[in-house]
């Protein structure tokens, strides 16, 4: 039975507001969300009302609301035993509690709602679309892989129950894993995943135009075509007044209106109007949940350099990637994960506030740094696991610096953190250990999947298009692995195994090469 088939009272007035919802029509839906809680008496109205006009004040950007709202709507279904209703609750608190910036409190009804939306058990398009708000949920707190896992949820659900691919296709979910990429260093990862929303967009306009597509998915289609132009992908008359279309459609959601702000920006930059584009930064007045605290640093970066610039895009550009590094995704995860199995545990909350605020990444790549490498083997190896660690040291980094300068020198480190992170295994550990060496651990392996796992590293650098970056120097890499093993001097004796099979490793390849 679905959840609204539980209502008895003002039914058709609810399924009228959740159409204005879908329409981008958040303002005229709250007024009826209000209307229907303060005039029914069936308690599951009532709770239906107050959960939906909590997610149009979410909408509406409302955030003076936000506290009220959640407590009037807890309270209304706290004695309903429906678990899909406390999860869709908790989704839309996390959303609230994120844009004041409450983080504990976020990740916590994260965690809530994941297990309540779990355990309903005859999931219907209700709970398809609590699914895809906590999926949401994820992707503003930058839990990308939550955030994708949560929406293929919703998709399969909604498929399930008749609801078309497109409203489930979440576009602004993966534009905001696009920008996170760019934001790290990864251009072209994010090109990459840019072009995939413009293809998605494509086929649904052919197989039922616009009209099918929801005002809040238009302006994530439209941003994801403006930010693409504007790193340089296809700008002609026709995609900037498609993409202006877009943003223009995107309802009255205030993360529709900061995309349309940006939007603007973007298709400046890629029109080659770089002072209009700055001007139209210094006004802008954006959440910095909508895209990233780093897109507003990182959009200046763009057109300072498109202006010739360079010295000042520079400067922005590392301010972006400083705020950027701070939601790394591989440390939310370990908070994610401490959370949920220790939600009733005060100690949790202590831990978890003590990773935010030790200095435990590395500022250049966003990485782990040595101190957070100690502590995890550490951890390792009180736990009597096994693992392989691995030394990578670049091979031509020197002449990068002394060729093309350290701001070269950066740039590189940051893009062979990306290409070393990504043909990791799920699990794996990444560092920056200093200069141009990254350590890798492997939790539970041995030297030959090592072996394999250094191979695909070392196929991924040489394959990496390192001559946009550092024209006429060459960019590779050695990689040595050695067991993890033992107590107390552990990781000093895996490491100097290690470094040793590195050089071992770096002295056959240098045997190989044909003579010059």
């Amino acid at each position: 039975m679905g959840w609204l088939d539980q209502i008895n009272d003002q039914v058709e007035e609810l399924i009228h507001a959740r159409a204005l919802m879908e329409q981008g029509r958040s303002s005229d839906a709250c007024t009826v969300f209000e209307r229907v809680a303060a005039t029914t008496d069936d308690p599951y109205a009532r709770a239906d009302a107050l959960v939906q006009r909590l997610s149009a004040l979410i909408n509406l950007g409302r955030t003076a609301e936000y506290p009220t709202a959640a407590e009037k709507a807890f309270d209304a279904v706290r004695d309903l035993p429906d678990p899909y209703l406390h999860g869709h609750l908790h989704a839309l608190a996390a959303l609230a509690a994120n844009d004041q910036g409450a983080l504990d409190r976020c990740v916590t009804h994260l965690v809530r709602s994941a297990r309540a939306l779990s355990a309903v058990s005859e999931p219907d398009q209700e709970t398809a679309w609590a699914w895809h708000d906590l999926a949401m949920a994820y992707s503003y707190l930058s839990f990308h892989g939550y955030a994708l896992s949560a929406i293929e949820r919703a998709r399969q659900l909604g498929l399930a129950a008749g609801i078309p691919e497109e409203t489930f296709a979440a576009p602004g979910i993966r534009l905001r894993n696009a920008v996170t990429l760019d934001h790290h260093g990864d251009s072209d990862g994010c090109l990459r995943v840019l072009r995939d929303i413009g293809s998605d967009l494509e086929r649904f306009v052919r197989a039922g135009g616009l009209g099918r597509l929801r005002p809040s998915s238009l302006a994530a289609y439209g941003y994801a075509a403006a930010r693409r132009a504007a790193l340089g992908g296809p700008a002609d008359q026709a995609a900037a007044s498609e993409a202006a279309r877009l943003l223009a459609n995107g309802g009255d959601s205030a993360r529709a209106r900061d995309m349309r702000t940006l939007g603007e920006v973007c298709l400046a930059i890629a029109a080659d109007r770089p002072a209009a584009a700055l001007s139209r930064l210094k006004k802008a007045r954006v959440s910095a949940q909508t895209l990233g605290a780093a897109e507003h640093p990182r959009l200046t970066s763009l057109a300072l350099a498109r202006s010739g610039d360079h010295a000042a895009a520079h400067q922005a550009d590392r301010y972006a990637f400083r705020l950027a590094a701070q939601r790394n995704d591989r440390l939310r995860d370990v908070y994610v994960d401490g959370i949920a199995a220790r939600i009733d545990d005060e100690e949790m909350r202590r831990e978890a506030a003590r990773h935010e605020v030790e200095a435990l990444t590395d500022p250049l790549t966003g990485l782990p740094n040595r101190r957070r490498l100690e502590r995890y083997v550490a951890s390792m190896v009180s736990r009597g696991e096994r693992a392989a660690l691995g030394i990578c040291d670049l091979d031509g980094f020197q002449k990068v610096n002394a060729e093309h300068g350290h701001h070269c020198g950066d740039l590189v480190l940051q893009r062979a953190a990306g290409v070393i992170n990504r043909v990791m295994r799920r699990g794996d550990f990444v560092a920056r250990y200093g200069g141009d060496t990254f350590v890798v651990v492997l939790p539970g392996a041995g030297l030959a999947e090592a072996n394999e796992v250094a191979r695909r590293i070392r196929t991924a650098v040489r394959n990496e298009d390192w001559e946009s970056l550092v024209p006429g120097t060459r960019i590779g890499i050695s990689v040595g692995f050695a067991e993890l093993t033992g107590t107390g001097a552990a990781l000093g004796k895996a490491f100097e195994a290690a470094r040793q099979a590195l050089q071992r490793a770096r002295a056959q390849e240098a045997s190989a090469l044909p003579a010059t």
